[in-house]
């Protein structure tokens, strides 16, 4: 029998959660996405700082503001990231705008632009670039406008399904609903619940939003993501998409059980119903309190990694 890593690949695109080029040679994934936590990883590893002095010194040639410098370097080196990764993979690689333009509307698709320059500087088909922003009302718009003009968007923070349905109606190419984040905050709000197995509220999300989706009609692709245990992604086999850590890879790559498709995409069957206003999406999101927590939570950290990022980068002006 093949290992369960293989059977899901034959019913959902997986996509390998690192930058880690050895765990995607190792794996190989179809897709690849990063984020500012995962670059501030890879910069830990010794074998990857050398890219961060390239950056720097590619920086430098553009400016002699430390600032600036250092700015236009951490957009340089996840862009450098992301073509060796695409060298690993045969598919797309998500690259994240900075977390702290989420509420900012014009400057996400001012630095979504930048990001498509700098691959282009590269050489890099930009076609299988996805351009990542967190699902904030001001992110979908940005979104929208990104993919009318031919950049294509993965919609990440997503937890809620006003902010799934706001990404669909704004026609983004895919959206990373956060399965494990969504099990922590229930964890820690209801610690007396069973949320194992389909009990999982992250995996009921996805599962909700899979459907709707197809019984739609919505051409957005649903990627899962964050997982904290491979029951949830046993759960939520044949999504879409799905992106894995290389730890959790490892055990479905070492788990030899049958692996029963538990997704199914249907022919649509709906009409869909007018597009949420802003208005609407903000008054949903406000009475969901896991959401508006868990989005504002993962924006604070990405600007903090990215923050952090950017001092390790100073560091070598």
């Amino acid at each position: 029998m093949t290992n369960q890593l293989a059977q899901l690949k034959q019913v959902t695109t997986v996509v390998a959660d690192t930058g880690d080029f050895e765990a995607i040679e190792a794996y190989k994934p179809q897709d690849a996405t990063t984020n500012p936590s995962l670059l501030l990883k890879a910069m830990q590893i010794e074998k990857y700082q050398p890219l961060a002095q390239q950056a720097i010194d590619w920086a430098k040639q553009k400016s002699s503001n430390k600032a600036e410098v250092v700015a236009m370097a951490g957009d340089k080196l996840a862009v450098m990231l992301g073509s060796k990764l695409m060298a690993k993979v045969p598919g797309l690689v998500s690259t994240e705008v900075d977390a702290r333009l989420s509420f900012d509307k014009e400057a996400t698709i001012s630095k979504a632009k930048q990001l498509i320059a700098l691959y282009r500087e590269q050489d890099v088909d930009t076609s299988r670039v996805l351009i990542k922003i967190a699902s904030t009302w001001e992110g979908i718009q940005a979104a929208k406008v990104l993919e009318s003009q031919g950049i294509r968007c993965n919609l990440t923070l997503l937890f809620s399904f006003a902010q799934a349905r706001a990404c669909a109606e704004a026609g983004a190419y895919l959206i990373s609903p956060f399965v494990g984040r969504i099990l922590d905050w229930y964890k820690n709000a209801h610690p007396e619940q069973d949320f194992s197995g389909a009990n999982d509220p992250g995996v009921k999300s996805v599962t909700n939003i899979y459907h709707y989706f197809k019984e739609y009609g919505y051409d957005t692709i649903v990627m899962g993501a964050s997982f904290r245990n491979i029951g949830e992604i046993q759960h939520l086999a044949g999504c879409d998409r799905l992106t894995i850590s290389p730890a959790l890879l490892d055990q479905l790559a070492n788990t030899d059980a049958p692996l029963a498709t538990k997704l199914t995409a249907k022919s649509a069957t709906q009409t869909p119903p007018p597009p949420l206003t802003e208005a609407a999406f903000r008054w949903q999101m406000n009475e969901d309190a896991m959401a508006t927590e868990k989005l504002s939570q993962g924006i604070r950290q990405f600007a903090a990694d990215q923050q952090q990022l950017e001092s390790m980068l100073g560091a070598l002006i």
